[in-house]
């Protein structure tokens, strides 16, 4: 199914059944279709064993088993009213809920599923408390400067924020949640027969069906080569599932993005059928949206350049996201982040009334390109009134040229190494 819009099916947009892929998809390029469990594997024979016994052996094996929801444990996770957003049995309980009269919700997690389940239930009528042990939601995407209109925004809908602060426990009465005990000496309370908990709190990836099979993990999932090889011969990998590098430093970067998958699977399909293909790594390129506005971000935040020992440059640009004097105009904010020692772009975040996602793709692309903020500055691009700020200006160019800047005033120049492909 397409997991992305279960929270936009439980806020009542379309009909459920609308989140579910066709099985033609598989069928029409005339893939023998199993609707079956997997039970038992054999990487080394490269045989596979489904729920009814039949065996499938074959010469080369593809693995794309995917990622699950994260439960922490804690006291009381196993009540009958805690939920995870994943599948289609997910969105069928949390429906339920919603339609059956809660009055009450409690996200823990505040990434892109965390703010858009919020959502989905205050639009419904809820009353929602959104958790997160960060300092600001959306930390994995977003620095905090960029996000405190997106709490305003939060508040003025009615959700009430708690952030800084971790859940230790989930009281019960019987097997269903009525209290949630927080890090910080507070409670929510919750109705029990009616009321509900969804985590959102990250993924761990499906790879329990070939422990003790000699296929080589990481922390993140199975490991594979930039062609998606695994160890063992003859069997590939894919997707959320795996460990895989980022493209920026070549250091291991958690990415379970369908964005990444995609490529990912092109990558071990052209490889099987003899191509010669190759697997760049994790840009992250991502987006979310909270009511009207859109959030997109890729490669590094600040606080992920730090973690990771890199020295960084920011800069900022703001315009409008049409010709002022235009109806409806409202305003978008770009972030720019670059390695220090060179000036290549790293990261880029946007928050924006219009699609972010337009943006977002060509700060990605000149990470991809190893552009330089210099190069990035010279960005030429388009202007009409219904479409964009004034021909003056961009959001992106202006945010370069305010790195640029920033760099400038401390009086040290720029120390360019040789970077293929950079300007």
């Amino acid at each position: 199914m397409v997991y992305c819009a279960i929270p936009y099916a439980i806020e009542g947009l379309f009909a459920p059944h609308k989140t579910f892929k066709r099985d033609e998809l598989v069928t029409d390029a005339e893939v023998n279709l199993i609707l079956r469990a997997a039970k038992e594997v054999d990487l080394q024979a490269r045989s596979v064993v489904d729920e009814t016994g039949d065996i499938y052996t074959a010469d080369i094996v593809f693995i794309g088993t995917g990622a699950t929801p994260l439960l922490p444990s804690l006291p009381g996770i196993d009540a009958t009213n805690v939920y995870t957003v994943k599948t289609q049995n997910d969105m069928e309980l949390l429906l339920e809920n919603v339609d059956s009269g809660a009055g009450h919700a409690v996200v823990v997690g505040a990434g892109a599923i965390g703010i858009e389940q919020a959502q989905a239930y205050r639009s419904r009528g809820l009353d929602v408390h959104l958790i997160d042990m960060a300092s600001h939601v959306l930390p994995s995407m977003m620095d905090e400067d960029m996000v405190e209109i997106l709490h305003e925004r939060m508040r003025e809908k009615g959700i009430e924020l708690i952030l800084s602060t971790r859940v230790e426990s989930i009281e019960k009465s019987g097997d269903r949640a009525k209290r949630i005990v927080l890090s910080n000496g507070e409670a929510v309370e919750l109705n029990p027969e009616r009321d509900f908990i969804c985590f959102a709190v990250g993924m761990k990836p499906n790879v329990g069906l070939f422990q003790g099979q000699g296929l080589e993990m990481g922390q993140d999932g199975i490991i594979v080569d930039n062609r998606m090889r695994t160890n063992i011969p003859g069997v590939y990998a894919a997707g959320d599932c795996c460990q895989f590098l980022s493209a920026i430093d070549g250091k291991p970067l958690n990415g379970k993005l369908a964005t990444n998958a995609v490529p990912m699977a092109k990558t071990a399909a052209r490889v099987v059928a003899g191509l010669d293909e190759e697997y760049d790594g994790f840009f992250n390129g991502a987006a979310t949206c909270f009511y009207d506005l859109r959030i997109a971000s890729t490669g590094f935040t600040s606080a992920t350049a730090e973690q990771r020992g890199i020295e960084f440059i920011a800069g900022w640009g703001e315009t409008t996201t049409l010709f002022p004097m235009m109806p409806g105009a409202g305003r978008v904010r770009v972030k720019i982040i670059a390695d220090a020692r060179d000036s290549r772009i790293i990261g880029g975040q946007v928050v924006n009334t219009l699609p972010a996602t337009d943006k977002i793709d060509i700060i990605t692309l000149a990470i991809q390109r190893q552009l330089t903020l210099k190069g990035l500055s010279k960005l030429s691009y388009s202007a009409q009134p219904w479409q964009s700020f004034m021909p003056a200006s961009s959001a992106i160019v202006d945010a370069c040229e305010n790195a640029l800047d920033r760099f400038a005033a401390k009086g040290e120049p720029f120390q360019h190494s040789e970077v293929p492909g950079s300007v």
